[in-house]
């Protein structure tokens, strides 16, 4: 992180992931509104692993990328002469550490899977739900700028992440619940839209507020602003951002509800007027299975036809 990629390429990563959670749950609710039970990963149709594969991959570039690669292409070491970690480096550990949580769900979530102990579902989403309270730790003790703009941003981010966070740890509880997996989906998906935005508007210098500025520090590329004042209103726009983003997002989620509800809900329907249909048939199957050759006999002398 730190730069305009090092924050699209991770929020793309949980955006793909909470919409592939978002359509999933909502086709699940409305192929089995009965029955309906929650899940912590929805396999592929061809690979069964590819959601956690992909996880993990992803958690493994990201964190080559702030250990390794990302310092190699700058011409400096995560470690110092010393055997110590830089200051100024600090920010690249944390962030290495949640991907490597991440990782770790994942790897756990396909062995559950694999040994199939009964607490595979529970244990599955407590793994998550470690990662997100790893994620929101770090973030909560960001060891960037936590008065200046981005750190803003990353305050506003914590509020997706508790989400994701608390629902997690519902889902535990009340697996049955779609309300506590729709709203999980949604704040992944959230963070992945805001991790977006916030590389572009922090890193795009002609997006950059009225009164503020890009310059490096300590190594890294970050925005300060010229006064308080400055400082105050771009929090401000950060807000009606956040907010606007919100509404979009609703909209979207709420769409694609009603889109999908509608797709699959249909074929229930469909599914439930065929097997009303084909009752009365069966019934007289069954009927006609139990009746005894004497019956079926006296019906044809008497002329009764049933």
């Amino acid at each position: 992180m730190g730069s305009l990629v090092g924050h699209v390429l991770p929020g793309l990563a949980f955006f793909l992931l909470g919409f592939w959670h978002l359509f999933n749950h909502i086709k699940l609710h409305s192929l089995h509104p009965n029955s309906y039970t929650s899940s912590s990963w929805f396999p592929a149709p061809k690979l069964r692993y590819l959601e956690l594969f992909i996880i993990m991959a992803a958690s493994s570039i990201t964190a080559s990328m702030e250990l390794f690669i990302g310092p190699a292409m700058h011409g400096y070491r995560p470690i110092g002469p010393d055997g110590t970690i830089p200051s100024n480096r600090l920010r690249n550990f944390e962030h290495s550490v949640i991907s490597m949580t991440f990782f770790t769900y994942a790897a756990f979530a396909i062995l559950l899977d694999k040994v199939c102990p009964k607490a595979t579902y529970c244990l599955s989403q407590f793994v998550a739900a470690v990662a997100f309270a790893q994620q929101l730790l770090l973030f909560h003790f960001h060891s960037a700028d936590h008065m200046g703009l981005e750190g803003h941003y990353h305050l506003l981010l914590q509020s997706a992440i508790v989400v994701s966070l608390t629902t997690t740890l519902l889902a535990i509880g009340f697996p049955d619940s779609f309300m506590v997996s729709f709203m999980r989906s949604i704040s992944v998906l959230y963070q992945g839209v805001w991790l977006v935005l916030m590389g572009y508007m922090m890193w795009t210098p002609a997006l950059v507020p009225k009164g503020c500025f890009l310059h490096f520090e300590d190594g890294h590329q970050i925005v300060s602003c010229s006064s308080d004042e400055a400082l105050h209103r771009a929090k401000s726009l950060v807000n009606i951002l956040f907010s606007w983003t919100l509404i979009v997002v609703t909209i979207f989620t709420m769409t694609l509800y009603l889109v999908l509800a509608k797709l699959y809900g249909q074929k229930v329907e469909y599914s439930k007027l065929r097997k009303e249909q084909d009752l009365p048939l069966e019934l007289e199957e069954e009927y006609d299975d139990f009746e005894s050759p004497k019956e079926r006999e006296l019906y044809a002398v008497m002329g009764i036809e049933r």
